[in-house]
């Protein structure tokens, strides 16, 4: 499976590096639209009112700064997560399931930046919306490399019994919603498996039928937060550092969790020579 989703991230760089429409973005430029909010509506994109959502700024720069590439049209990674989002899309409809556990083996693999971009890349999409869900509660790093600040959110739900609709955030992107981690908790191996999270999980997963949900969540060797919170998803994806996680250490994460959740891995930081990065989150 690793080496299947290795050919296809770098048979899909190789055809952008031969393609003169891949244009290359400025890191910091502003965002370039591909087409006008009125030509998306008159192909049918619908905007979601964000209503009791709390509503976020994102500094283009930042992001930028911070890789959070797939938010720019014309990044050559854009590209590439969007063969990622088309394998998923295929493999969901086929098999069911909308809930999408994103995580590694060690830490500094890329995580958390695969989630953010993937949950971009699906915000693109005219069919879908999309819920970003910080589940690493010991270090928190979506609203870090998103650039805002982190006053409430999965914690605060699940500690201090904040309302729902409190802890989400919308980051003026169409068709996403985020919730962060709030405040840190070290003890978080028990609330990601309790009941309240239960209940949460099954929320998101059944309230809109057309919502993937992403679950940014720590690494599987390093606490048992993973393995308290696989049993709520439907999915897994693995991020794999390419000539940095050691093999022994992913087959030791894969035999601790449920095989038949594994769909996939993401070969990041993977370069042709070991020569270009085709996704480098």
């Amino acid at each position: 499976m690793a080496k299947k989703l290795k050919s296809l991230f770098e048979d899909a760089f190789k055809k952008l590096k031969k393609t003169e429409q891949v244009k290359k973005y400025s890191l910091k430029a502003e965002i370039q639209q591909d087409f006008t909010q009125e030509d998306k509506e008159k192909a049918g994109w619908t905007s979601p009112a964000y209503t009791k959502s709390r509503t976020v700024k994102l500094n283009m720069n930042t992001l930028a700064d911070n890789r959070c590439v797939a938010i720019f049209p014309y990044a050559q990674e854009t590209e590439v997560y969007k063969v990622l989002r088309t394998q998923v899309l295929r493999y969901t409809k086929e098999k069911g399931g909308n809930t999408i556990m994103i995580t590694s083996a060690l830490p500094g693999e890329g995580k958390t930046l695969t989630a953010i971009n993937l949950a971009f890349t699906f915000a693109k999409l005219f069919e879908q919306t999309v819920l970003l869900v910080d589940g690493d509660l010991r270090q928190q790093g979506v609203h870090k490399c998103l650039g805002f600040e982190n006053d409430r959110g999965l914690a605060d739900y699940l500690v201090d019994n904040m309302p729902v609709p409190e802890i989400i955030t919308w980051p003026g992107i169409d068709k996403l919603t985020l919730i962060s981690g709030g405040r840190l908790m070290h003890e978080s191996t028990e609330l990601l498996g309790s009941a309240r999270m239960t209940d949460l999980v099954h929320e998101m997963k059944t309230r809109y039928p057309d919502r993937y949900v992403f679950f940014d969540v720590p690494p599987i060797l390093t606490s048992a937060d993973a393995l308290a919170f696989v049993p709520l998803v439907d999915y897994v994806i693995m991020v794999v550092r390419a000539g940095t996680t050691p093999a022994n250490d992913v087959k030791k994460a894969l035999e601790l969790i449920p095989q038949e959740k594994v769909i996939g891995f993401v070969l990041n930081r993977y370069n042709t020579r070991m020569q270009t990065n085709p996704a480098q989150p």
